[in-house]
């Protein structure tokens, strides 16, 4: 947990990191010769919070980022859709993580996927045809490279400056 007198300033921060991902990944095209994925750079920021500073800040910060990036640059339906996947695959990383079982790559992967899926189910619903829903496994495998390359990428930076968040917050639980 974060300091109550520094809760702001540290939520504030990372929301700016996480807009600035979402912004990076507008700017840039990564193309993976695949219609609509991209690579999700902000979740690197959602899942080194969620092992470093707590579930309800991860999940305010990405509900936050979601709807602030559709507003600077998307659209509604753009909000509609990453907060579908966001909070599928927020749900399903918190989920896993609770368990003990599964380490930050197999969060992340599943993160990825879900995203995915999240997506997918709203899409499907929103143009009110299944036959989207043939395109899925393509957003499975996307989902699993990206979750893959998110998760080794925040799995370092929770080795590197890790120990200075979560030592905080193992020395305020205490």
């Amino acid at each position: 947990m974060i300091p109550s007198r520094n809760k702001a300033a540290y939520l504030g921060v990372f929301l700016a990191l996480a807009l600035i991902c979402s912004y990076v990944e507008s700017l840039i095209p990564f193309y993976f010769g695949i219609p609509g994925v991209k690579l999700g750079l902000t979740n690197l920021v959602v899942v080194m919070m969620l092992y470093c500073v707590g579930t309800k800040e991860a999940l305010a910060v990405s509900v936050c980022r979601i709807v602030l990036a559709g507003f600077l640059f998307g659209n509604m339906f753009s909000i509609l859709y990453s907060l579908a996947g966001g909070l599928f695959s927020f749900l399903v990383m918190v989920l896993l993580k609770r368990t003990g079982q599964f380490g930050v790559l197999p969060v992340s992967i599943s993160g990825g996927i879900f995203h995915n899926v999240g997506q997918i189910g709203v899409a499907a619903m929103v143009v009110e045809n299944y036959n989207i829903l043939y395109y899925l496994p393509v957003l499975l495998a996307a989902g699993f490279f990206t979750g893959l390359l998110i998760g080794a990428a925040a799995q370092g930076v929770i080795v590197r400056i890790g120990p200075i968040l979560c030592g905080q917050k193992r020395r305020e639980e205490e």
